[in-house]
């Protein structure tokens, strides 16, 4: 799950630890995955997929860099979050011109929505489309969304620094790209199967 083996830095470590704290909803199944190497000194990261009625909707990763030297391109921040998010989407939705938009959107207010501070956010939004020809013409179009982001986690104005409420914001991306409806506000969230994929 990390890049470098030696003794990592105190507040990567504790990041690492607040990550495993997040609450998500329990559609979704969550699990570490080995980070990406070369992309900064210190890396970890988390994979996810939402599943309803034993059907997979969507799927996504969240990579957590740390450069104890800070990074022009962070913001001047010393952490990174990396997002990866998939979901099936109707085809019909596929040619509207305010999906991209709204795409990002969902991101941005899932950060906002759970209190994550963010500064230098980047990204894209495509989508994708599978037509079946030949043998397999049979099979109806599918369409799918994906959205790639990386933002830089900042302290509260009180100065906190929590890396918790970004995998809760991205958990909440994932399930708002598969299209499931928000938590009613006041009800409690359960604690997602971790290391149960797609079960």
């Amino acid at each position: 799950m990390v890049v470098r083996k030696e003794a990592q830095p105190r507040e990567f470590e504790a990041a690492m630890a607040a990550m495993r704290t997040a609450t998500l909803r329990p559609e979704i199944a969550c699990e570490e995955m080995p980070a990406p190497q070369r992309i900064a000194p210190y890396a970890t990261a988390l994979s996810a997929d939402v599943t309803v009625e034993e059907t997979e909707v969507a799927t996504g990763r969240l990579i957590l860099l740390h450069d104890p030297d800070g990074n022009d391109a962070w913001a001047g921040g010393t952490f990174r979050c990396v997002a990866y998010a998939r979901a099936d989407i109707d085809p019909e939705m596929i040619n509207d011109a305010l999906l991209g938009g709204v795409g990002w959107s969902w991101l941005t207010e899932a950060l906002e929505a759970h209190d994550a501070p963010f500064a230098a956010p980047s990204g894209t939004v495509t989508r994708v489309v599978t037509e079946s020809f030949g043998a397999m013409d049979e099979e109806p179009p599918s369409a799918q969304i994906e959205i790639r982001a990386s933002w830089t986690p900042v302290a509260t104005p009180s100065g906190v620094f929590d890396v918790r409420p970004h995998v809760e914001a991205w958990g909440e991306l994932l399930c708002t790209a598969a299209g499931l409806p928000p938590v009613p506000e006041g009800v409690a969230i359960m604690p997602s199967r971790r290391g149960q994929r797609g079960s």
